[in-house]
């Protein structure tokens, strides 16, 4: 059997990233963003706006989030796309609202697009706790820079196993992959997603 596992010594000069930030709180998250560049520019990730290697989106809040980092996976131009926010507690429901939908919809944006999306929204019951996540005792943007790398890494291995094991259905355009199943079925892969 095989073992997949992520690593960080790959060459991260071909990696296409895409960051998305909200701008609701961005004492934090403006924080967050340059612990995440820094990792990646340690880690030989040209993170300059106007290169080739990171794209940054600035949406209003964390709520928006999920849906433009949907849009950036589905895209298919990036190997991971990392989501910067900061919510933090109020005293009305509104931070259980924010907080309970962007999770679910990062999560979602990952699993129908098949493209890492790294869940990096920070939430806090005060400033100062979100603050000290944000760099004070450390920069969690690092971590979520580092998730990213890993996946983007995980996933070439998993799909480029995927790839050599697959065998394609007959059709002019052989695009559909036909994979292995258990007791003689075999599992046809869909590049859409429906919707219900």
């Amino acid at each position: 059997m095989t073992v997949f596992e992520g690593t960080f010594a790959q060459n991260t000069s071909t990696l296409q990233l895409a960051i998305v930030i909200g701008r609701f709180n961005d004492l934090v998250t403006g924080k967050l963003v340059s612990g995440c560049q820094d990792c990646l520019k340690r880690h030989g990730v040209e993170v300059d706006p106007n290169g080739t290697q990171v794209d940054y989106v600035w949406v209003p809040g964390s709520f928006e989030i999920p849906l433009v980092a949907r849009q950036m996976a589905l895209s298919r131009r990036y190997d991971a796309v990392i989501c910067l926010g900061a919510v933090i507690r109020g005293q009305t429901p509104h931070f259980d609202h924010v907080t309970n939908e962007a999770a679910k919809g990062v999560a979602a944006a990952g699993f129908q697009t098949g493209v890492p999306v790294i869940f990096g929204i920070l939430t806090a019951d005060t400033v100062q706790q979100a603050l000290e996540r944000a760099g004070i005792k450390s920069n969690q943007g690092w971590n979520y820079a580092m998730n990213a790398l890993e996946m983007a890494s995980l996933m070439k291995q998993v799909n480029g196993k995927i790839s050599t094991n697959a065998h394609y259905e007959d059709s002019p355009e052989k695009t559909t992959p036909v994979f292995p199943a258990s007791q003689g079925e075999e599992f046809v892969a869909s590049d859409s997603v429906e919707n219900t």
